[in-house]
């Protein structure tokens, strides 16, 4: 069954690469009008223009997540550029590793807080669109992550809010959903990376994978958008790993 976004209006809240601008060029590519956010002007403006050729409106927007303004701000400024939201993704995270006042903080700010800022305002319009929420946590939720404390802790921290979000808002008809991807390489990603500048953490890590690869951004866009489409309208308050089997 084909997914039709027509006439559907979705906010990306950190969209310029990777798993943000796969789920805002999927949403596009199926109809759908596109606002996005990131810090970097270029990026931004590239991944503006590619979902603008797919026929759809595309609103973009610099934004520092870590700032509650900003956040607000741009969410506020896309639903009136769209006209309205069915489809909120919050995406961005700080990458906290360091298990200090840094790490925390920035974790905290980009990974926790910009979601409750970002839900919080789109809320008015998702109410009136019976429309949908998916939370970006990680499988590093799931386990003990050693080498980001932080990231691992506050990840399952939007697993939790998540659940709670969608017993919140289950009266008003909006859902509220998480993904939690594992391994994801893309180019300039955090594995593209790994793959050059830790080798020996790349192939440990992909020797992990059952499947024998990392994933895919589309991968975890594809399991997005279903959680955004009709396909999934009984579907809210739940986390879904996309990982490979990573973990298991």
């Amino acid at each position: 069954m084909q997914i039709d976004f027509k006439g559907k209006k979705a906010i990306v809240c950190g969209g310029s690469r990777g798993i943000g601008k796969a789920i805002a060029v999927g949403f596009a590519r199926a109809g759908g009008d596109v606002a996005i956010c990131a810090r970097d002007p270029k990026a931004l403006e590239e991944t503006r223009a590619e979902l603008a050729a797919l026929g759809v409106k595309a609103h973009a927007a610099s934004a520092d997540l870590a700032q509650g303004d900003a956040v607000r701000g741009f969410v506020r400024d896309s639903i009136k550029a769209l006209g309205g939201v069915d489809f909120l993704v919050n995406n961005a995270s700080a990458f906290g590793s360091t298990d200090d006042d840094k790490g925390w903080t920035s974790n905290l700010a980009v990974d926790m807080l910009s979601i409750v800022h970002a839900t919080q305002e789109a809320l008015p319009a998702l109410k009136k669109a019976q429309g949908s929420v998916v939370n970006i946590s990680s499988i590093s939720a799931l386990h003990p992550a050693g080498r980001q404390p932080p990231y691992g802790a506050i990840k399952a921290a939007v697993i939790h809010y998540t659940v709670t979000q969608a017993a919140m808002y289950a009266k008003d008809k909006v859902r509220v959903n998480c993904i939690a991807p594992g391994s994801i390489e893309f180019p300039g990603g955090v594995w593209d990376r790994r793959k050059t500048d830790n080798p020996a953490l790349y192939n440990a890590t992909l020797n992990s994978i059952p499947f024998g690869r990392m994933g895919h951004a589309e991968e975890v866009a594809n399991v997005a958008l279903f959680l955004a489409s009709p396909l999934a309208s009984w579907v809210t308050g739940q986390s879904i790993a996309v990982a490979g089997g990573q973990g298991l």
